[in-house]
C-alpha cells in the first residue's frame, strides 16, 4: 500500500509561547537583556524592529500617493529631493548605530548614567552634523535641483520644499538617533512607539498646512 504523508501539528503548548513571546515583546515592560536566553533576547527586540519598518514603508508609499496628486513637477521634486535627503539618512543611520552600541554597552554594565551622557553626546555630534549639512542645503536648494536636472517650471513651484525638507533635516537626524538611543538601552517598544509616532503626526500636519508646505506652492491641490 501506498505510504501516506502526514503532517506534525505543532503543539499547543509551543503555540503558546510563540504568542506569550509576541505579546510580551509589544507590551512595552522593562526586559534584562544581559540575563537569560540570548535567542528569545534577539527575538524580543526583533519584533518592534519589523513594525517599525513596516511603518516606514507605508509611510513612503502614503507621501508619494499624496504627491502625485498635485502633478508631474510635485512628484519630481519630491523624488529629486528625496534623492538628496538620503545624505542625511545615511549620516543619521550611521549616527544612531554608534549610539545604539554605546549606549547599550553602559547598559550592560549597568550604568545608566553613562548611557545617558552617551546618548546626549550622540545627540550633541549630531546637532554639528545636520548644520554642516542643512544650511548649506537650505540656501543652494534650487541650484542642488538644477543640478539634478529638475526642469525650471518645477523649481519654481517646488524650491520651497525643498528647502523645508533640508531646513528640517534636524527632525529626520533626531528621528533615528532618539530611535538609536531607546533600541540601545533595551527599550525597543518605546523606539518603535517614537518612529510610528512620528510617521503619523508629521504627514499630518504637513497636509494641515496644506499645498504651501507640501510642495511650497500657495494654492491648494
Amino acid at each position: 500500500m501506498p505510504s501516506q504523508s502526514t503532517t506534525t501539528p505543532i503543539p499547543v503548548n509551543k503555540l503558546s509561547r510563540i504568542f506569550s513571546l509576541i505579546k510580551q515583546s509589544i507590551s512595552g515592560n522593562a526586559v534584562d537583556y544581559t540575563q537569560g536566553s540570548i535567542r528569545k533576547a534577539v527575538i524580543l527586540l526583533a519584533i518592534p524592529m519589523v513594525l517599525e519598518m513596516c511603518m516606514e514603508s507605508v509611510f513612503a508609499v502614503v507621501d508619494i500617493f499624496f504627491v502625485s496628486h498635485l502633478g508631474k513637477h510635485a512628484t519630481s521634486i519630491v523624488g529629486l529631493t528625496e534623492s538628496v535627503i538620503t545624505i542625511v539618512y545615511s549620516l543619521a543611520i550611521g549616527i544612531s548605530m554608534a549610539a545604539t552600541a554605546m549606549v547599550a554597552r553602559r547598559i550592560g554594565e549597568k550604568d545608566p548614567a553613562a548611557a545617558t551622557k552617551a546618548g546626549m553626546q550622540a545627540i550633541f555630534v549630531s546637532l554639528g552634523i545636520t548644520l554642516l549639512v542643512s544650511i548649506p542645503g537650505f540656501i543652494f536648494s534650487a541650484d542642488i535641483l538644477r543640478l539634478m536636472g529638475a526642469e525650471e517650471a518645477a523649481i519654481q513651484s517646488g524650491v520651497g520644499y525643498t528647502h523645508i525638507i533640508m531646513g528640517g533635516s534636524l527632525v529626520i537626524m533626531l528621528l533615528f538617533l532618539i530611535n538609536g538611543i531607546f533600541r540601545g538601552a533595551g527599550d525597543a517598544m518605546m523606539a518603535m512607539k517614537s518612529l510610528w509616532l512620528a510617521n503619523i503626526t508629521i504627514p499630518y500636519w504637513f497636509r494641515q498646512l496644506d499645498c504651501t508646505i507640501e510642495i511650497g506652492c500657495t494654492n491648494g491641490p
